[in-house]
């Protein structure tokens, strides 16, 4: 038995040490392109990621009330829907109850989007380009007689 047990170790330590033995090699290309320097930016530090980005890419149609509930709790109703919520531990314990249902990005306090400024985004450009009204040019026909 003894003899088992202390082979079995043998085995682990012998694996163990091999896995820390590996070794891995990078391979530097030999191109003569070489990449632009960094833009100058404001600050040298990057912002802070305050925020949770949560998007609805599965629906929850056939799961359980309480998989509903979290996910109305979060103000996501509906698929594609994209919510904010500040990094916070209750937000934390929401995502992980539907994390297969959502797909979630850390985002700094400047990328979050009211629902207002999402729906904008969304929103196709006019077809059209406004030059004037009827009133307006019927109005300044007579200005250039004296």
């Amino acid at each position: 038995m003894a003899s088992i047990l202390s082979s079995r170790r043998l085995l682990h330590s012998q694996w163990r040490n091999a896995s820390r033995s590996l070794t891995t090699t990078t391979h530097t290309p030999t191109s003569t392109f070489t990449a632009p320097p960094p833009a100058p930016s404001t600050s040298s530090e990057p912002e802070p990621m305050t925020h949770y980005k949560i998007t609805l890419r599965r629906s929850a149609i056939s799961l359980g009330d309480k998989i509903k509930g979290t996910l109305i709790s979060l103000g996501i109703h509906r698929r594609m829907q994209t919510v904010y919520h500040r990094h916070s531990p209750e937000a934390a314990g929401k995502i992980l109850r539907v994390k297969e249902l959502v797909e979630v990005h850390n985002v700094p306090e400047s990328q979050v989007r009211t629902n207002s400024e999402q729906k904008l985004d969304r929103k196709a450009t006019r077809g059209y380009k406004v030059l004037g009204n009827r009133r307006e040019a019927f109005m300044n026909i007579g200005e250039g007689r004296v």
